[in-house]
């Protein structure tokens, strides 16, 4: 049998659709000859979500979306088919999460149950969800926003009040002067401690000449004798008591001359009169010396 050409080029045609169809499953991640194990996922919202979205564990690709199935009497019941690895096992407890890179594209993540020794079995149905992106986390802070906006404009108003305030004005033109000042002191503390550094050695000489000098007089009180300067010293002490001793008896002479009054009072009687006849003297010095060339008495 001939095949005509019109025959020919229809069943180029065919086999180009054909090849098409299955090239476009591989590139959308779809196996050619059948996916793996299929598990439902049940959401509430898939937006974002279509057939050959990925799905990921741990971030690993483990199989894809083979499409979702929407329950027009249950509009809150969406179910997405999932095709995953045969070898890939789903402990109990495990949710799909619907999630978004920064570039918008759209993958459902496993995260696994807590127990993986308890499995589902192949076509059971796990519970879906969608995580916040960005946009959604940014909504959700709208109210606290809005709620901060008063105290925002009161403390606008307040520091727009603070810098119209002359006084502001004045204290930083004092900072500028106190700034100034503090680098005027900065390169005074740097000039002593030049001269300091300077005259450094010249001071731990001295300091050492002293130290010298204080092991001198330290050897030199060592080597004094104490015990005979105490023995001197407590005879000293003794004389000094005697004579204390001596000063307050009465019968003694110096002890008559501190206690005894009359004879206080006769000292003081003899050093007036002594006193009267030294002023008499040199009032009238004739009446007690006489001397004349010729022998004759003046009276």
């Amino acid at each position: 049998m001939k095949l005509t050409n019109e025959v020919k080029i229809a069943l180029v045609a065919v086999a180009g659709i054909v090849l098409l169809f299955f090239g476009m499953n591989f590139l959308k991640g779809l196996t050619l000859m059948g996916s793996g194990t299929k598990y439902y996922a049940v959401f509430d919202d898939v937006s974002g979500l279509s057939a050959a979205s990925p799905v990921y564990a741990n971030g690993y690709k483990v199989g894809v979306v083979e499409g979702i199935d929407y329950d027009y009497n249950r509009p809150n019941h969406i179910v997405a088919v999932i095709g995953l690895d045969k070898q890939l096992q789903l402990p109990k407890g495990t949710r799909a999460e619907i999630s978004s890179d920064m570039l918008g594209n759209v993958k459902l993540e496993l995260k696994f149950g807590s127990n993986p020794t308890d499995l589902l079995a192949a076509g059971d149905t796990i519970t879906g969800s969608k995580e916040q992106g960005l946009m959604a986390k940014a909504g959700n802070m709208v109210p606290q926003i809005e709620a901060m906006l008063p105290k925002l404009d009161s403390i606008l108003t307040s520091v727009n009040a603070l810098l119209a305030d002359p006084a502001l004005a004045s204290s930083l033109h004092n900072v500028d002067h106190i700034t100034a000042s503090l680098a005027s002191t900065s390169i005074q503390l740097q000039q002593l401690s030049s001269q300091l550094n300077r005259q450094m050695p010249q001071m731990l000489s001295k300091a050492n000449g002293v130290m010298a000098n204080t092991e001198s007089l330290t050897s030199k009180l060592n080597d004094v004798d104490v015990a005979a300067t105490m023995q001197k010293v407590d005879a000293t002490l003794a004389n000094v008591q005697q004579l204390t001793t001596a000063l307050n008896n009465k019968e003694g002479t110096l002890g008559l001359l501190l206690h005894d009054q009359s004879l206080y009072r006769n000292l003081n009687n003899t050093m007036r009169d002594a006193d009267s006849l030294m002023i008499d003297l040199k009032a009238h010095p004739k009446r007690y010396v006489h001397f004349s060339v010729f022998g004759k008495k003046d009276k």
